[in-house]
C-alpha cells in the first residue's frame, strides 16, 4: 500500500494512523470481554482464496503438551481466532485492505492451498520440529515468494528448537539480529526503537533470515524472541494489555504485512 508514497507522506499517513490506532484499540477495550479463563470454542474452516488479504496460521504437531487454561495445549492454536479478529479489524481501520474478517486459514506447512497466501503466521515455535515434507514445503513457499511471521517463544530452550528447525528448513540460512533501521520497521509506521521493555523471560529481540543470506534482497522470515505479537492482538480488548503495549504489537504486525505484501 505505501511502496509508492514518498518518505514525508508515509511520515504524515503514519501519524494520522497512530491516533486512529489508539482510538480503535480503546474501542475494542471497551467491550469488556474476558477470555481468559478458557480459550474460546473454535472449528477450523478455511475460505478459499478469493483475492482479499486472509490471515494464515500454521498447524503443527507439537513437540510439547500437557494442560493450558482447561484444555490440551496444541501449542499452534495459542489466542486463535481472537488474536486474527482483532488484528484484522485494526487493518482495516488504518489502510485501504479490505481482508477476511473472520479469523483466517489454518494450513500444515505442506498443505498447497498455503501457497496462494502471501503471509504465514506460526506461534510457540519452540514446540516446533517439521517433518522433512513440511521442512521442505516451507522451503518451497519462502522461495516462491513467501514471508513467515514466528512468534510468541522464550528463552535458550525454545531459541534451540527453533533454530534446530530453521537448520532443517534452510541449512544453508542464517539467521541475524535485526536493529530499527531495516526496512521492516518502517514500511508502514516508524519504528523508532526495538527497546520494548524487559520481562521476566527476557528483552524481546527481532531476528530475521534474508533471501540467499543477501542483506541487499528481501527478508523472507522474521522471528519475534522473547516477545508474543498474537497474545497482545487477543487481549486487547480485554483491559488487560496496556493500550500503549498493544498499540505496539499492531505496528509491528502491520509493518510486518505491508513488508511481505511490497518485497
Amino acid at each position: 500500500m505505501s511502496g509508492g508514497l514518498s518518505r514525508a507522506t508515509r511520515r504524515a499517513v503514519a501519524i494520522a494512523s497512530a491516533a486512529v490506532l489508539v482510538v480503535a484499540t480503546i474501542a475494542l477495550a471497551q467491550r469488556g470481554y474476558d477470555p481468559r479463563s478458557t480459550q474460546e470454542p473454535y472449528t477450523i474452516a478455511n475460505v478459499p482464496y478469493d483475492g482479499r488479504f486472509t490471515f494464515a496460521r500454521i498447524r503443527f504437531e507439537s513437540a510439547g503438551g500437557g494442560g493450558f487454561r482447561g484444555r490440551y495445549d496444541l501449542k499452534w492454536d495459542h489466542d486463535f481466532p481472537r488474536a486474527e479478529r482483532n488484528f484484522m479489524q485494526i487493518l482495516t481501520e488504518l489502510s485501504d485492505l479490505r481482508p477476511y474478517m473472520g479469523g483466517g486459514n489454518v494450513f500444515a506447512l505442506d498443505d498447497p492451498e498455503l501457497l496462494k497466501f502471501p503471509l504465514a503466521y506460526l506461534c510457540e515455535p519452540g514446540f516446533w520440529a517439521p517433518t522433512d515434507a513440511e521442512a521442505l514445503a516451507l522451503r518451497n513457499y519462502l522461495a516462491k515468494g513467501g514471508f513467515i511471521i514466528f512468534d510468541d517463544f522464550y528463552g535458550p530452550g525454545h531459541w534451540h528448537t527453533f533454530e534446530t528447525a530453521m537448520r532443517k528448513v534452510l541449512p544453508q540460512g542464517r539467521l541475524v539480529l535485526l536493529d530499527a533501521t531495516h526496512p521492516i520497521f518502517d514500511s508502514f509506521f516508524r519504528i523508532e526503537t526495538l527497546e520494548m521493555g524487559e520481562d521476566r523471560r527476557g528483552a524481546p529481540e527481532f531476528w530475521g533470515i534474508y533471501e540467499d543470506n543477501d542483506p541487499a534482497r528481501r527478508l523472507i522470515a522474521i522471528a519475534n524472541f522473547n516477545n508474543d505479537l498474537g497474545e497482545n492482538w487477543e487481549y486487547s480488548d480485554t483491559g488487560m494489555i496496556p493500550v500503549d503495549q498493544s498499540n505496539e504489537a499492531y505496528k509491528l504486525g502491520i509493518n510486518y504485512l505491508m513488508y511481505a505484501m511490497t518485497h
